[in-house]
Order: C-alpha cells, then structure tokens, then sequence
C-alpha cells in the first residue's frame, strides 16, 4: 500500500471538556498521517465550545447537539459529514502516536474480511518510558458472570504485544472501520447510551460476517474516565443496566437461565451489601434502576425503528 493515503474521517465527542478534546485535535494536527478531516460532535455541553475549538482548529468541523446522545448516539451524529471510507472514532481524552494510522489502514488493505479493529492502547504517561497496557485485546463474555478479560490490562508496555489478530471486541476510546462495514452491520446502538456499545457492536459485526481484530503495532494514548468519574451513579447505572442487556441480546436459552440465577444469587446481593457498607446510597438507587430498566424494556428495537434510524444517518 505504499503511496496509497486514503482520506480518514476521524470522530470524536466532547462533553464539558473542550480543553482536552483540543490536546486531541493536535495531535491529530500533528501526526504522521496527514490526510485525514476531523468531526467534533458537542454532546450538549454547559458551554457551547464552538467558537472556541474553530479559533484553534477552523479545519475541524463542530457539530453541536442539543441534547446529550450517549456515546453512540454522539458518534452516529457524525456519520453524514464523512467523507474518507475508513473512519476511525477516537475519545476526545486519547492522543494518537505517529504510524497509529498508517498501520490500521495496512490491516484493512491486507484482509479484505476485517470489520474493526483497535489499536493498541496505553494509559497516557507521565513518563514515556513507564507506559501502562489499558487494552491489548480482549476474551469472549462470560455466559455465567457476563464479565471478561481484558488482555493487558495495566501490564507494563515492554513490548511483547506485537501480533495483529482477532479479538472478541474492540475498544470504544479508539476503533477504525469503514463505511461498506457500517451500511452492513449497521451503526452503534444508542440505546446503551455510555459503556457497552462497541461490545454490543463488535457482535453485530461478527455476525455480519466480519472479523474482529487488534493491532498492537498502532498505539493510541488514554486519559480514561475523565468524563463520569471512577464511582459515580451514572456509571453504576449504565455499566449494571448494559451488563444485563448485552446479556439479553446475545445469549439464548439455558445461557440466559445460567446468567439470571447467577444474577439473582451474586451479583444482585454483592452489590446490594457492598454500597451499603460503603454508604453510597446513590450508587445503590442507580443500581436497582439499571436493574429495573431492564424488567420494562425490551432487549431490541424492533426491526422497523432500526432501519430507519440507520437510514436517517447514513443518509
């Protein structure tokens, strides 16, 4: 693929944090790969950045929501103003590091079957020299715990994640696929609004008939949970509540049966005790809404609904 710089359309979503979302856009400025536009999708900030991002960077193209769509609906904002056929959605509190790109366009050039991919990503440094693995790849959902593993996680970079492979699921701070993958497999869905999505996403793709796959060999920089904090409500609520529902979408039968016993029997009590003892009754109340969310909603939209939204995006 030398001499081929395909245009890349980078998204990204800022939510209260228009100075780290500008770190982000130069690096990007200042990265290798040069041929790329950038989106921005405000998700209904308590200051409009507009006018503030276009004075540092009049090449990046605002988008400004009036209401906070969650991660996924933020992203799916963006899809109508792409014009590069390789998009790569990127947090707004992540860096790129030269050659990132470069190296994820050569994994879809070599395997015409790859859907998504995710590079390798590190825990922003304070030194360069002490990077810390975030994410390295990840293991399938377990059907009993509805957990999994990921590969990496806070390892010391030395260097021994060098393979591109598969993988079970990518990972939302940076993920590149294309727009053929997208009119196929469909978009992320909002529904889950923050946490879950790419896994729930990674999913639909596979069964599309596409691979799922990291490349150790790009990296990206995070500042992770910049945005909702360590322990807060909403992240109780949203990791609990998608926890549930990815497990609804995706396992059938005596799997869901295994899960809900499961569920009844450990997690609910755990959680029960443990933000009791603690005395974070806010984080208690959240849990059982996530819980209860799920007793009164169904597990997908119907067929028509989703259709038709993808449709609206994409066209």
């Amino acid at each position: 693929m030398a001499g081929i710089t395909p245009l890349v359309s980078i998204i990204t979503v800022n939510y209260n944090q228009k100075e780290v979302s500008c770190e982000l856009l130069q690096s990007v400025k200042n990265n290798s790969y040069k041929n790329t536009e950038v989106i921005l999708v405000d998700n209904a900030s308590k200051e409009n950045p507009l006018s503030y991002i276009k004075q540092r960077f009049p090449e990046v193209k605002v988008i400004v929501s009036e209401q906070n769509l969650g991660f996924a609906g933020g992203n799916n904002l963006a899809i109508p103003f792409c014009n590069g056929d390789y998009i790569f959605y990127v947090n707004n509190d992540a860096e790129l590091t030269d050659g990132c790109i470069e190296k994820l366009i050569a994994a879809f050039e070599a395997d015409p079957n790859l859907g998504i991919i995710s590079p390798l990503i590190c825990y922003f440094p304070k030194n360069k020299e002490e990077e810390i693995v975030q994410f390295a790849g990840a293991t399938p959902i377990s059907t009993l715990t509805a957990r999994n593993k990921t590969i990496g996680y806070k390892e010391k970079n030395t260097g021994k994640f060098t393979l591109k492979r598969s993988t079970s699921y990518i990972h939302g701070a940076a993920m590149m696929t294309t727009k053929k993958v997208i009119e196929r497999a469909g978009l992320m869905d909002d529904t889950f609004f923050l946490y879950y999505e790419e896994l729930d996403w990674s999913e639909s793709i596979k069964k599309a008939g596409f691979d799922v796959q990291i490349e150790p060999n790009a990296k990206v920089y995070h500042k992770e949970s910049l945005t909702v904090g360590e322990d807060s409500p909403i992240k109780t609520y949203y990791i609990n509540r998608n926890r549930i529902l990815f497990m609804r979408r995706h396992k059938k039968g005596w799997q869901i049966l295994l899960f809900s016993i499961f569920l009844l029997f450990a997690i609910i009590p755990k959680n029960t005790l443990g933000f009791i003892i603690r005395r974070k009754w806010a984080n208690l109340k959240a849990f059982y809404r996530a819980i209860f969310w799920n007793l009164n909603n169904p597990a997908r939209e119907t067929d028509v609904k989703k259709i038709n939204k993808l449709s609206s995006v994409l066209h």
